[in-house]
């Protein structure tokens, strides 16, 4: 067995399997293989035990081509400077594919942050602001919510940016409280993104969303807003899971009750229907697929017994590539996840642009402006895998990496 691919290895890999078939130029390549810019630096934190412990920060900025960099921060032990240039990559596809005027960026802290006291973390994400401080900015990086961070950890970064420039900024990081120029929309975006991305598509096949079955793996926040939305358009919700297992009733669940379960118990299990396994759930004969969970859980081993006519994905890479050409081969659709869950990014964006004007929209301004440019964005990867006779997953890349080439060559012929 040879060793485990890590992740900037793999975001290699696709990039540059692209970057074969659009035939970039070699310095066009080169320069988008790594990340423009690479912060690292040591965050001293003051424990509550009188002891000081020393963190390590990072942030990677792969691309300023189409604008600033946009992408998490995410406090875990895991974090490393391989994950975060991963991670900063595919967020350099993932708004372009949607066609924002933004780059990429990923960063974080490497620490057990949920280890931590409510006072230790202050502490923690402070001090990581201020060394974070002098490598972002409304202009420049606009960093968000990731694993472990949250409305108030946005709140404490925008406040300590403020300090440092002088003046209240809330442009420099998305996310926030409300109260702080948050934007209504928000929490429910990377849900409602998926469930505009399944209705469009099969209005573009001549059909209704209405009447449709799903069932949705991962009953987070993405997966809870995704039920909800899609049982509005006329989608019938049938199986549902968590880590724990999950639950199915072949004549429909509310999602909003099914929702409500889950906020109150912490669990599905209450759920009215038969229980079964996550992996059982993933092979079920329905019409919609919503792996919002786990990264790889559509492999080699189950791809082929997957009934699902379309795949949305919500999580992050849960399908593998091995997987990806058997479900292509049998004709299944996957709706990738640069695209399905790009709902996120797209309203982090909306965000910016109202803290840039100091002027607020509605939420129903926001999940109509969503609507647009996330069927738009759809019917542009859709036409692309027509094009280039290609399943959707490349199909996007291809066209994320062009855009972003194009804006490379565009700002060097004009040097």
């Amino acid at each position: 067995m040879g060793e485990k691919m890590n992740a900037w290895q793999m975001a290699q890999e696709q990039f540059f399997a692209v970057a074969e078939r659009l035939k970039l130029d070699d310095d066009v390549r080169d320069f988008l293989a790594e990340p423009e810019e690479m912060h690292i630096f040591s965050v001293p934190v003051h424990c509550d035990d009188g002891s000081r412990k020393i963190f390590q920060g990072y942030r990677s900025q792969h691309s300023f081509a189409r604008g600033p960099a946009k992408g998490g921060l995410r406090f875990h032990p895991d974090v490393s400077i391989d994950e975060v240039k991963a991670l900063s990559m595919w967020m350099t596809w993932k708004t372009a594919v949607v066609n924002l005027p933004l780059g990429g960026g990923k960063g974080g802290m490497t620490c057990d942050y949920k280890a931590l006291s409510e006072r230790e973390r202050e502490s923690a994400t402070r001090a990581f602001a201020r060394r974070l401080s002098a490598y972002i900015g409304p202009d420049r990086d606009i960093p968000a919510p990731d694993v472990n961070t949250d409305p108030t950890t946005m709140a404490w970064i925008a406040d300590e940016y403020s300090i440092r420039v002088g003046h209240p900024e809330p442009a420099v990081i998305t996310g926030k409280p409300i109260e702080l120029g948050g934007s209504l929309g928000r929490s429910a975006a990377t849900g409602r993104g998926v469930a505009i991305c399944v209705q469009r598509l099969f209005e573009n096949l001549n059909e209704s969303v209405e009447g449709k079955t799903v069932a949705i793996q991962g009953f987070g926040n993405a997966g809870q807003h995704a039920a909800r939305i899609l049982e509005i358009f006329g989608a019938k919700i049938v199986a549902v899971s968590d880590s724990r297992g999950g639950k199915i009733n072949l004549s429909g669940m509310s999602a909003n009750d099914a929702v409500r379960e889950k906020l109150e118990s912490g669990r599905v299990e209450g759920i009215e229907g038969d229980s079964i396994t996550n992996e059982e759930l993933l092979e079920l004969d329905v019409d919609v697929l919503v792996p919002a969970a786990l990264e790889g859980v559509i492999t080699k081993r189950n791809a082929s017994r997957i009934k699902a006519r379309l795949i949305a994905e919500a999580a992050n890479g849960p399908t593998t590539p091995e997987a990806d050409q058997i479900l292509h081969d049998k004709g299944t659709v996957v709706i990738p996840d640069i695209l399905a869950n790009a709902g996120g990014v797209t309203v982090s964006y909306y965000e910016w642009v109202q803290n840039r004007a100091r002027f607020y929209w509605t939420e129903e301004d926001v999940n109509e402006r969503l609507r647009t440019t996330m069927r738009i964005a759809l019917d542009r990867v859709q036409a692309s895998a027509r094009e280039f006779q290609t399943d959707w997953r490349s199909a996007a890349y291809t066209y994320a990496v062009k855009q972003v080439a194009e804006a490379v060559k565009a700002r060097w012929h004009q040097r």
